[in-house]
């Protein structure tokens, strides 16, 4: 088992005070009703001890390995759990680049990444994906290109960080800048103004189906300016803090699904995102 939280976690404190106190009223009321003989007072008392640090224990571990775990922000289901992102129900959000690349080669796009693998699964010509992104109307809107007509190799059009356009059951952002070396990168204001951003594009195209994203900058998305180390825990955090102050809901039956693949959730305290509904 991977340790990720602290024995002494105040939110294992608080589960288990919950429990002690239903324990406690239970008990109370029991022993109006009986008496305990003096002669197995001391070893009953050892045992509810005893009892009482196993539900402890027990309680820190589920925490541990929880894989999933079921939010109210601010009135809007929200969902984190291991996945396969291309198998939700449902609309799923696929990261890009600023310009919306789709060669899928290791250098512009990498084959690993959400944006490679969605490519090569849905589009035998990627210019059919292209034509498609170029005449999209709600894309091409003025508030959403910063420049056209760019020299480099892949699409000429750049794209405001954000910007989204939805193809059946899949919703393409404009997540990364793409420097002139083919790198993915962000700064973390770009990275916050995104989201914000981002959260206000979904609530105008979700049409209150479920919406399933990854946890953005977990791939090969480089951070700058003193936030290359950022991890995967606190980038779900940031994400659930922007949509929290965001105020936009998903209104029922909708749900948002944070999806997390299988070998990263060892090293994300899904546990402790329970805070943020406070």
């Amino acid at each position: 088992m991977t340790i990720k939280i602290n024995i002494f976690d105040k939110m294992i404190r608080e589960i288990y005070g919950k429990f002690i106190s239903i324990i406690v009223t239970i008990l109370t009321l029991l022993l109006i009703f009986f008496e305990i003989p003096e002669d197995i007072k001391v070893c009953l008392a050892l045992m509810f001890v005893s009892f009482l640090l196993v539900v402890y224990f027990f309680i820190w571990v589920c925490a541990n390995k929880k894989t999933n775990i079921k939010l109210n922000i601010e009135g809007s289901k929200v969902e984190i759990r291991t996945g396969n992102l291309f198998e939700q129900s449902g609309l799923k959000v696929i990261p890009f680049n600023e310009y919306f690349d789709t060669q899928v080669d290791d250098r512009i796009i990498s084959k690993k990444s959400l944006n490679g693998q969605y490519v090569v699964r849905e589009y035998q010509n990627p210019k059919v994906l292209n034509r498609i992104i170029k005449n999209d109307v709600d894309l091409n809107i003025s508030d959403n290109i910063i420049e056209k007509h760019i020299e480099r190799e892949g699409n000429n059009i750049k794209y405001k960080l954000g910007s989204s356009i939805v193809i059946n059951e899949y919703v393409l952002t404009a997540f990364t800048r793409f420097t002139n070396k083919n790198k993915a990168e962000l700064t973390m204001y770009e990275y916050l103004n995104f989201l914000l951003y981002f959260w206000d594009e979904i609530n105008k195209i979700y049409a209150q189906k479920d919406v399933s994203v990854p946890i953005f900058g977990s791939g090969i998305t480089r951070f700058k300016n003193g936030f290359e180390d950022i991890n995967d825990d606190e980038l779900l955090s940031i994400m659930l803090w922007t949509f929290k102050i965001s105020k936009h809901k998903f209104k029922h039956p909708a749900k948002l699904s944070i999806i997390i693949q299988k070998e990263k959730i060892s090293r994300i305290n899904i546990f402790k995102m329970k805070e943020i509904e406070k």
